[in-house]
C-alpha cells in the first residue's frame, strides 16, 4: 500500500514478557479498554485464565472482528463466542472441541470458517490463508494477491478447502512432478494427456510415467481423477451449480 495499514499489538492479561509454546518470549501489553478493529486470539500450552475468558467474552461488543487460529478456537468456545456458530480448528483437536462444546457446529475438515464477525482456522499454515482472506476483505483481491506474492505463497486456499488435499496425499518429491501436477490442477476442465504432463515436467512420456509412479504410488490418470473429484466436491459445497455441470468428466488419455 506504500504506507502502514495494520498496527499490530501483542496483548496478555498482565503484560510484559510472555513465553510462547516454542520457547520464544515476546513483549506484550496488558489488557485495557482499547478498542481494536480485530482481536486475534492465540492459545499457548497453558489453560485459559478467568481474566482471559472474560476479556474475550466482551470482544464482540468492542471489536469488528474476532479471530482464532488453531486451538485459539478453544478460548473463543470457553468465552461462549462460538455457541450456535460454525467453527473449525486443527484437525486432530476438532473432535475434542465438539465433545467439550456441543453447541458449536464444528467442521473438522476446513481450512478456515467465517461465521459473521467470528473467524476460526485450522492450525499451522492455515493461519496464512486466514490472514490473506482478512486482507482481501479489508483491501480487496488485488492487494491480497500482492501480499501472497510478497510472502511467496503459491496461492491462497479457500476457506472451504479440506485440511487434507489430493495433492498432499500424492506427496510429489521432485520439482518436475510438482510442476506436472500444478499444470494438471490448472487445467482440470480440459482434456489431459500423459504427453502434456510430461512436457510440463520436461520429461519424455516414458520417463514421466515411471517417475510419477515412483514418487506418488499412483498412475497419472488416477491422480488426475482424484484432483477432479476434489475440485468437484469443492464446487458442490461452495456453489449452486447443478450436479450435471459439476460432474467431473473422465478426460484423460494415455497417449
Amino acid at each position: 500500500m506504500g504506507e502502514p495499514v495494520y498496527d499490530v499489538r501483542l496483548l496478555s492479561e498482565i503484560g510484559g514478557l510472555m513465553r510462547s509454546s516454542i520457547g520464544v518470549s515476546v513483549v506484550t501489553e496488558p489488557f485495557d479498554a482499547t478498542i481494536f478493529d480485530t482481536l486475534f486470539v492465540c492459545r499457548g500450552t497453558e489453560p485459559s485464565t478467568p481474566g482471559l475468558i472474560e476479556f474475550v467474552r466482551q470482544a464482540p461488543g468492542r471489536h469488528r472482528r474476532v479471530v482464532a487460529a488453531c486451538t485459539g478456537a478453544f478460548t473463543l468456545a470457553e468465552a461462549g463466542l462460538l455457541d450456535g456458530r460454525h467453527a473449525t480448528t486443527q484437525w486432530n483437536r476438532a473432535r475434542d472441541l465438539q465433545a467439550r462444546f456441543p453447541k458449536i457446529k464444528v467442521e473438522e475438515d476446513r481450512i478456515f470458517i467465517v461465521d459473521g464477525p467470528v473467524w476460526t482456522s485450522a492450525g499451522m499454515t492455515a493461519g496464512i490463508d486466514l490472514a490473506l482472506a482478512m486482507v482481501e476483505q479489508d483491501l480487496g483481491v488485488d492487494m491480497a494477491q500482492a501480499v501472497a506474492r510478497q510472502m511467496v505463497v503459491y496461492h491462497r486456499r479457500a476457506g472451504g478447502q479440506s485440511q487434507f488435499s489430493a495433492l498432499l496425499e500424492l506427496e510429489p518429491k521432485s520439482d518436475r512432478i510438482q510442476s506436472a501436477l500444478a499444470y494438471a490442477k490448472r487445467n482440470l476442465d480440459k482434456k489431459l494427456t500423459v504427453g502434456q504432463l510430461a512436457a510440463a515436467a520436461h520429461l519424455s512420456p516414458r520417463q514421466f510415467s515411471r517417475a510419477f509412479r515412483a514418487e506418488t504410488r499412483q498412475s497419472p490418470a488416477k491422480a488426475v481423477e482424484n484432483l477432479r473429484l476434489e475440485a468437484a466436491r469443492l464446487m458442490m459445497e461452495q456453489s449452486r451449480h447443478p450436479i450435471d455441470v459439476i460432474r467431473p468428466a473422465n478426460r484423460f488419455c494415455r497417449s
